[in-house]
């Protein structure tokens, strides 16, 4: 959530942080501000909405300057006002900061600086950090925040200037994603490399509670204890041209199409054929204990949570090891059961998902081995593990998460096949079933031709505000995913349920003004879903059916009929899940919604 652009070089600041930000809107946010030095003085500009009201407001007495800070604000403490929007600054006017993140002791801090006689102007808790390190400046900016920081329990990334220090920017994080970007003779500081990337590939990732002082000399990085931190220069693998909607009207419709290649360059390297074998060579330093685990823990928030649940089927079925999933969120604040030869392993598409690091962090207390699935290379979640692997998908800018969700689906299904393969699996069946798995982005292709059909669907139920989704079995995480990515976009109420449970109490609802998805494709347990499809007709509910193709008895009971390809039933996710995105991405479409920043939705939430 919120997003961080900060910039010192040799070319003009303005435009660079601004695109930068613009870079960064599909993370969510409210208002958004910009501050520059220039001759000695420093130049603030905030807004409340987008950032083109921003530019607005700009104007050309900002021009003429190369070093800046800009930010994007998601609220939390205190209204989306422009007196809440950052930057923010210390009393004298000369200091200004952007912060991501939550000062959870500000109440205490602020208490502290009043009795010093300081004044505040807005409700923020960043507003109290800006006015700390300002009060402990004396005239060297990397030890004032350094010394403030020492007092602050919370999370942050933060990116702060001083007029008197007209060359230097000092950047420090603690639980939200700082990155540096090092280019010819200049220097862009954000909180996501899309923003990045465009200048440089070049770039050093910030651990929890170190502080970065860049000057037009260069930058050294320390501890907040001021002992000097050596970072290692890695190298971004996105591209410029991933960022853009080519020929797509949204990121979300271009992530949706896009999963076929996704799909091809997740396992592309890792499935071994003639070898029936899988490689996942980011596990190698945790594949003996990995092997040899008892029990797995998937943990994750949202759509993560709902590839966790597939991934539990496949993990117990093939891999025949005891699995369960928690939400991350409670995981962190209970006492969980630990025991010897526990694997927990943390998913999460930005790899910066505030309350899945806290359930890492709990594990890893516990004694578990922990292991990491995500998409952002370099984020804390792949740095603080024990292993881990990439989804490779590449970079997802729609809120809403499309390709991460097949991506992480995928990877679990190679998981469960390599550690199937280690403790019981034959060669033959374990070469049959990746077979399988490195056709599904065909199968893919085919099921991307139901998007007029779902078009069609959609526009004759828009005006329906429930929808109710059904599935069993690998199914039902299916059911719910689709249900998320309807209430997501659409902002149309959708529920997800196991379709036996439709019985204890739902069906309550239903009558012929519902919509109701149920997928019904042939595995061990299609009877049961065609008895639970008779029970919605028999109350007048409409059935949308996502069955196997070739099924024409599934004709005789549903209204409506997305068929997707036929594929093994372990994979069968993979397939029933496209329909499911297609027909909220068009009814959101259809709604005059905006699909990509979705009311009230951050794409990385790395606050709690």
């Amino acid at each position: 959530m919120c997003g961080i652009v900060a910039y010192l070089g040799q070319r003009e600041a303005t435009p660079i942080l601004t695109e930068g930000l613009k870079r960064l809107e599909y993370r969510g946010y409210d208002s958004a501000g910009i501050a520059v030095i220039r001759d000695g003085e420093l130049l603030i500009r905030r807004s409340v909405g987008r950032i083109s009201a921003l530019e607005q407001k700009i104007g050309s007495d900002l021009a003429g300057t190369t070093v800046g800070i800009a930010h994007t604000r998601w609220a939390t403490h205190g209204a989306p006002t422009e007196s809440n929007a950052h930057p923010h600054c210390d009393a004298n006017g000369r200091l200004a900061l952007i912060h991501n993140g939550i000062i959870e002791n500000y109440r205490v801090l602020r208490t502290f600086l009043e009795e010093q006689g300081i004044e505040f102007a807005s409700e923020t808790d960043t507003e109290v950090l800006a006015q700390l390190i300002g009060h402990f400046y004396d005239g060297n900016l990397g030890k004032a925040v350094r010394r403030a920081l020492r007092e602050v329990r919370g999370t942050f990334g933060i990116a702060v200037l001083h007029v008197d220090e007209p060359d230097t920017i000092v950047a420090a994080r603690r639980g939200s994603p700082l990155i540096i970007g090092i280019g010819k003779d200049e220097y862009v500081i954000a909180s996501d490399a899309s923003a990045i990337i465009q200048h440089t590939p070049q770039v050093i990732y910030l651990s929890d509670n170190e502080v970065a002082v860049v000057s037009r000399d260069g930058f050294h990085t320390t501890n907040l204890e001021a002992a000097p931190v050596t970072k290692e220069i890695e190298e971004v693998e996105w591209k410029l041209e991933q960022l853009e909607l080519g020929e797509h009207q949204h990121f979300m419709a271009k992530e949706i199409f896009e999963q076929p290649e996704a799909l091809r360059n997740g396992m592309r390297g890792r499935i071994e054929l003639p070898d029936g074998k899988v490689v996942l060579g980011g596990l190698a330093p945790a594949m003996r204990e990995l092997v040899r685990c008892k029990r797995i823990i998937l943990t994750a928030c949202g759509t993560a949570w709902h590839a966790s649940l597939v991934g539990e089927y496949l993990i117990e079925d093939i891999a025949r090891i005891p699995c369960e999933v928690e939400y991350a969120s409670e995981f962190r604040y209970r006492n969980p059961l630990i025991s010897d030869g526990t694997v927990v392993i943390a998913i999460s598409q930005s790899g910066e998902t505030a309350d899945t690091l806290a359930a890492l962090r709990e594990a890893q207390e516990k004694g578990a081995l922990t292991l990491g699935i995500v998409n952002s290379v370099g984020s804390t979640i792949a740095r603080e593990t024990d292993a881990g692997v990439y989804l490779h998908v590449g970079p997802e800018i729609g809120v809403a998460s499309t390709k991460a969700f097949t991506g992480q689906v995928t990877i679990l299904a190679m998981l469960a096949a390599l550690l199937g393969r280690r403790r019981h699996m034959s060669h033959a069946a374990c070469q049959e079933y990746l077979n399988a798995l490195s056709k599904m982005p065909e199968a893919i292709e085919k099921a991307l031709e139901l998007t007029s059909q779902t078009r069609q669907i959609a526009a004759r139920f828009i005006e329906s505000n429930n929808w109710l989704y059904l599935g069993r079995g690998l199914q039902y995480p299916i059911a719910l995913e689709g249900a998320l990515k309807l209430k997501e976009i659409s902002y149309i109420h959708a529920e997800g349920l196991p379709a036996a449970e439709m019985k204890h109490g739902p069906i309550a609802l239903i009558n012929e003004d519902m919509p109701v998805v149920i997928i019904a494709v042939h595995d061990h347990l299609y009877e049961k879903v065609v008895s639970n499809i008779e029970e919605v007709r028999s109350r007048g509910g409409h059935v949308i059916a996502v069955a196997t193709e070739g099924d024409e008895n599934i004709r005789h009971l549903a209204e409506d009929i997305l068929y997707v390809p036929d594929v093994p039933a372990a994979l069968q996710p993979l397939v029933t899940v496209i329909p499911l995105q297609l027909l909220a991405y068009h009814a959101a479409v259809l709604r005059g919604c905006d699909v990509d920043k979705p009311r009230n939705l951050a794409k990385s939430v790395t606050v709690e």
